[in-house]
């Protein structure tokens, strides 16, 4: 018996004893499973600085993990030994989440991340588990591709406290020829988790000769501005050769400094430059007075002149969740 999954766009149709294809969510017998429910491939802590999260808890860590698998196909990805391959070829961990939960408690971290792979294909453990840290008092951190249909979107935000999500592109071929995916859903997920209150913080990966023209950059950071809000955060992040793009170069650091004066000309307040070092780049500046707010050396904060979420220098409230 053929099962339908509606989880993404892809709206897979899934023959018995199949997956679909983000590898993980198969028919068996008639009805669709997930067979990474329960079984993280990586569980690590991490810097919140390294999501990036530039607003949310900055300096405090938090605990990560993933899952095989993934529903896109980015040509570029960094994580592509976890999320192109298949659960029985990669080893995992047993962790329910009661436990994942009770794990984050006794090391005392204040957040859990779903992240690395894309906690949209492990959605049932990333809602279960979220659901759970909501009641114990952890916040909840997504690092995602966005690519999700709307309403397991929406039940999902309801447990989440923060987000970061990628803007790959602005382009439906782009979309298509590097990821496998479509644009649109992205973006109705970007707007559905800031209307929805999340703390979003979206990020671009500029690619060589893909999407790092003046104009497409600046067409993303008007899109951000008119559909996100000029405080919402835009990370600009540098590609490296990988995966299957390993005969392109890695971008320019003018590039990314271009790609930043461009963002701040559309009027956008907060604009970061990663994957390398930028002074300018990495801080934080208050929109108002332009003085320096948060200072810091990859995810290393050196200070943080907030006070109580605003600037001290001349009271402007400052985008983001400080404690």
């Amino acid at each position: 018996m053929t099962v339908q999954c509606e989880l993404c766009p892809k709206l897979c149709l899934i023959e018995s004893g199949q997956s679909g294809e983000c590898r993980v969510r198969v028919n068996i017998d008639g009805v669709l499973r997930t067979v990474v429910y329960g079984y993280p491939c990586s569980v690590q802590p991490d810097p919140m600085e390294k999501k990036p999260l530039f607003h949310f808890l900055p300096g405090t860590r938090i605990l990560s993990i993933a899952t095989v698998g993934c529903n896109l196909h980015c040509r570029n990805c960094q994580n592509w030994d976890i999320s192109q391959r298949n659960p029985e070829d990669i080893e995992a961990y047993i962790l329910s989440p009661e436990r994942l939960v009770e794990l984050t408690i006794k090391q005392n971290y204040p957040s859990l991340a779903y992240t690395y792979t894309d906690p949209i294909v492990f959605y049932e453990y990333t809602y279960d588990t979220a659901k759970l840290a909501r009641r114990a008092g952890i916040r909840n951190v997504l690092v995602t591709a966005g690519y999700i249909n709307e309403e397991p979107w929406k039940r999902l935000l309801e447990y989440v406290d923060a987000a970061n999500i990628d803007l790959k592109g602005m382009t439906e071929d782009f979309y298509r020829e590097v990821c496998s995916g479509t644009l649109k859903p992205v973006q109705d997920a970007l707007v559905a988790a800031k209307a929805h209150g999340i703390l979003v913080e979206v990020t671009n990966l500029i690619i060589p000769t893909l999407n790092d023209e003046p104009e497409q950059i600046r067409e993303l950071c008007r899109w951000v501005k008119s559909n996100l809000g000029r405080e919402t955060p835009l990370h600009f992040s540098r590609f490296f050769p990988r995966y299957k793009m390993r005969h392109l170069p890695a971008t320019s650091p003018r590039t990314l400094d271009t790609a930043r004066e461009i963002a701040m000309s559309e009027g956008l307040d907060y604009v970061y430059i990663g994957n390398i070092q930028s002074k300018a780049g990495q801080n934080t500046y208050c929109p108002s007075c332009k003085r320096l707010l948060i200072e810091r050396s990859g995810y290393t904060i050196l200070q943080n002149r907030l006070k109580e979420g605003s600037c001290p220098d001349c009271g402007r409230e400052i985008y983001g969740v400080w404690k």
